[in-house]
């Protein structure tokens, strides 16, 4: 595209919204100058927070008065009904109305899917959308896909999330040819559920100069970075997230306790000081904030309800780099080129699995 992309931000959306909504929107200006940002929200609040910031208020900016948003705790159901005034749904809208390439939103996260999958659909050939990540590994990053939004999920949507992962992941993380595996109990081909070991058979036989599939990974391949992409369902995707988080939270609390344990471990934390810098950089869960909810006809980001300003910011330059990179396109062309074989094998896995 000529001009930046375009993102409609849910102001009022997350923990500590408006304010590092729109710190947010200032740090990713100066990542991006060219971005071009709607923020939808309460104007009252808005206006003087936008004032005080250095790029944002000088930019050609739009905002959208409403003061309305979703709760945190509000139900999805609840909130696709009686939210159609919302600051998350109006910046929604602006994605399906052609106003914004993408929508950011560090709200509900519930009722940014079901807001989102009403609002703007499914890709043609994709069932489920599914939420796509990053996670930090020994070699660099890798993309894990479901983290939550289909519990259970069949041969068919696995398949179609090892698609739409193996390009998220080559254009966030600029891969030639990404590893894709999918997430199992064993790396023996005889184990795991029908859908797996039928979304395996699939991905086997296809065969792709975008991506190479590598079979079954455990979990400890996660954080080994054995693969660039991890395939599963949103049940045992969601666990694995949420143990990584836990247990990086963990660690760092142990660092802190046996640092401040004597005065001799105290001197330790000075000499070493540099070093554990850069290990908390490398963990520093706002650098991998910005979970995408991949496959709906649209670019629909979730930044975590609990981030700062800088982890806002992330999330919004994720959003503008799949708008700037096409995509929804690549997605559209990729489905189209491998859907009529994939579904075959798929038929065929079945048939014989029953």
């Amino acid at each position: 595209m000529v001009d930046g992309p375009t993102l409609a931000l849910d102001a009022m959306g997350g923990d500590h919204a408006p304010g590092i909504v729109v710190r947010g929107a200032d740090i990713a200006l100066a990542r991006m100058p060219d971005l071009k940002l709607i923020l939808v929200g309460d104007e009252a609040q808005l206006r003087p927070l936008i004032e005080n910031t250095k790029r944002l208020a000088n930019s050609d900016f739009k905002l959208i008065h409403t003061d309305k948003a979703v709760g945190a705790s509000e139900k999805p159901s609840v909130a696709l009904r009686s939210g159609r005034n919302s600051s998350m749904r109006l910046a929604i809208n602006q994605v399906a109305d052609g106003e914004a390439d993408g929508v950011v939103s560090a709200g509900n996260t519930g009722a940014l899917m079901a807001m989102s999958k009403f609002v703007l659909r499914m890709c043609p050939g994709i069932e489920r959308p599914a939420i796509a990540s990053f996670f930090p590994t020994r070699r660099g990053e890798t993309c894990m896909l479901d983290l939550g939004a289909n519990v259970d999920c069949d041969s068919e949507n696995l398949v179609q999330f090892a698609l739409m992962g193996e390009i998220f992941s080559r254009m966030v993380l600029g891969l030639s040819r990404p590893k894709v595996g999918l997430l199992n109990v064993g790396s023996e081909e005889q184990k795991g559920s029908d859908a797996v070991r039928g979304a395996a058979a699939v991905l086997r036989e296809t065969e792709s100069e975008n991506f190479e599939y590598v079979g079954f990974v455990e979990g400890d391949d996660i954080t080994a970075g054995t693969v660039d992409v991890i395939v599963t369902d949103g049940f045992s995707g969601n666990i694995a997230l949420k143990t990584a988080e836990g247990t990086s939270r963990m660690i760092t609390q142990f660092l802190r306790d046996a640092f401040k344990s004597s005065w001799a471990a105290r001197l330790g934390y000075l000499l070493c000081r540099g070093a554990l810098e850069q290990m908390r950089k490398r963990l520093d869960p706002r650098r991998y904030n910005g979970a995408v909810f991949l496959g709906l006809n649209g670019i629909s980001v979730k930044s975590h309800g609990g981030t700062d300003a800088l982890g806002f910011a992330n999330a919004v330059c994720v959003a503008a780099d799949m708008c700037r990179y096409g995509f929804l396109e690549k997605v559209k062309e990729e489905i189209a080129l491998y859907g009529d074989s994939s579904g075959a094998n798929l038929t065929r896995q079945t048939s014989v699995a029953s």
